[in-house]
């Protein structure tokens, strides 16, 4: 059967968009024939809207029926489901087009949460991804991911802080779970290990935190008896709290200048390597096993001396064992070169 057309379905979430992105380049360039199509949900589109390899975008509002409708008439010869669960599946079965869904390895992932187990191999998402085009000849090309900024969200230097321009470290703060993020406290301590400018990425539940780091190391009346000691100590630590004042968009911007970038397991994590950025993963609750940066220089921030790690597959709000120890007791062991700024 000769394939002209190709649906790619994925809903969310932020990452785990980005990480289809090698899937999208591989089936264009090495099928240059083909027309690929995309299908997200419509608060996502951002993330996709700019990719060169895309020829048209399927988006999911209010109502599944009339994407369905809408989809129908493509007459699509494959689909590949990125997603892979009911939705998915209902859009599948209404084309009646050949498909492949991807190995979510759901049940071996809840296993790790729930019994002392030896930690399987890694296998990451990506390399799932790419199982689902194999049939067609695909391979995957080794390039790593893809995110493409618009030129109205490119953040110019001048826009940063004079103490910005000369260099910074960016720092994703957020996380989408409790166990999945540093405590405040730890995040202050990161910081001033870094010993850079640092610019806070998060969204606007992040603010406040955000401000409270900026407050630790802002010069103060108190602070300025200190501050030559702490100049000629090579202090050089200043934050700029950027957490709900960027869009995605801009947030990528910031993250491609960023000498380093420092993360949770966040989706910006995995635009900062699409631009090949070195990350310091922090990991706490959850482990890297399917989800560190892919196709980039990294560096795994994580307490390896617990056994209830994983507490669960995609992070709680909660300690279930009340000590945090995977986040307060993150050794936070990394080497970073000397600002010079």
């Amino acid at each position: 059967m000769e394939i002209k057309k190709i649906l790619i379905i994925r809903f969310s979430s932020i990452g785990d968009i980005v990480l289809t992105s090698p899937v999208i380049r591989c089936l264009k360039k090495q099928l240059p024939d083909i027309q690929v199509h995309f299908c997200t949900k419509a608060e996502y589109t951002c993330l996709v809207e700019h990719n060169p390899y895309i020829d048209r975008l399927h988006l999911l509002g209010d109502s599944l029926s009339k994407l369905k409708a809408q989809l129908k008439k493509e007459k699509f010869d494959f689909v590949v489901d990125l997603h892979h669960n009911l939705r998915s599946a209902l859009i599948k079965w209404s084309l009646n087009a050949k498909s492949h869904s991807y190995s979510k390895l759901t049940l071996q992932r809840q296993l790790l949460a729930i019994l002392p187990m030896p930690m399987p191999k890694p296998h990451h998402v990506v390399d799932r991804y790419m199982e689902t085009v194999h049939e067609l000849g695909v391979r995957n090309d080794d390039e790593g991911l893809d995110f493409f900024i618009a030129d109205k969200d490119v953040v110019e230097l001048e826009w940063l802080p004079e103490s910005h321009r000369q260099g910074y470290v960016a720092f994703a703060i957020g996380g989408t779970a409790f166990t999945k993020k540093l405590p405040l406290e730890k995040m202050i301590a990161l910081c001033d290990k870094i010993n850079w400018p640092v610019i806070l990425l998060g969204g606007k539940e992040d603010f406040d935190n955000g401000e409270k780091i900026v407050t630790f190391f802002e010069p103060s009346k108190l602070s300025q008896p200190y501050e030559a000691g702490l100049k000629a100590m090579h202090k050089h630590t200043r934050v700029f709290n950027g957490c709900g004042k960027f869009n995605l968009g801009q947030s990528a911007s910031i993250l491609k200048q960023a000498e380093a970038v420092f993360s949770h397991d966040t989706g910006l994590a995995h635009i900062a390597a699409a631009f090949k950025k070195h990350i310091f993963s922090i990991f706490g609750g959850t482990v890297p096993l399917y989800f560190y940066p892919y196709g980039t220089r990294f560096t795994l921030l994580e307490n390896n001396k617990l056994t209830c790690r994983p507490c669960s597959k995609n992070g709680r709000d909660s300690c279930p064992l009340k000590h945090f120890k995977c986040m307060k007791e993150n050794p936070l062991d990394f080497y970073l070169p000397e600002f010079e700024g």
